[in-house]
């Protein structure tokens, strides 16, 4: 009897972990957010790109590569440029008084991380303030701008 219980305990555990490494990023909010949900690979973050200013907010651009689309028109395989905001802070924490209704479950942005994002297109209607933007002049396409971002793996 010990030994199926044991056994039982195993089967759960290792149930969970293959759950929890199977995320896709999917929840409410980055299934109806925005007009466009993709599920996309940060290729790069640029140096100086990311910094903290607890007096200054902005977004700043970053690079993907798009895996997968859940809605829109966007073609897999794209490269796409994307404005987050405040992009040292966690996602969760990200809205305050002037962008609100942004969030997700990315803590910080590394190169090779997938996100699963719903996103809006062009970012200049939706976000306007300092952007940081790595990529100026060397970029085709819009700015999407980042409302709801999740890890996926």
């Amino acid at each position: 009897m010990n030994d199926r219980i044991a056994l039982i305990g195993l089967s759960l555990l290792l149930a969970a972990c293959g759950a929890r490494d199977r995320n896709d990023g999917a929840d409410a909010q980055v299934r109806s957010l925005g007009t466009v949900e993709v599920t996309a690979r940060l290729v790069e973050v640029p140096e100086g790109a990311v910094f903290h200013r607890d007096l200054y907010d902005y977004a700043t651009i970053l690079k993907y590569e798009v895996v997968a689309v859940h809605r829109g028109a966007v073609a897999a395989g794209a490269t796409i440029f994307v404005g987050h905001y405040d992009p040292w802070k966690p996602r969760a924490e990200a809205a305050d008084k002037r962008v609100q209704g942004i969030g997700g479950t990315v803590r910080r942005f590394r190169a090779g991380d997938l996100h699963r994002m719903a996103l809006e297109t062009p970012m200049d209607d939706v976000f306007m303030g300092g952007i940081v933007d790595k990529y100026f002049g060397k970029r085709e396409g819009p700015a999407y701008w980042a409302v709801w971002t999740n890890e996926a793996n």
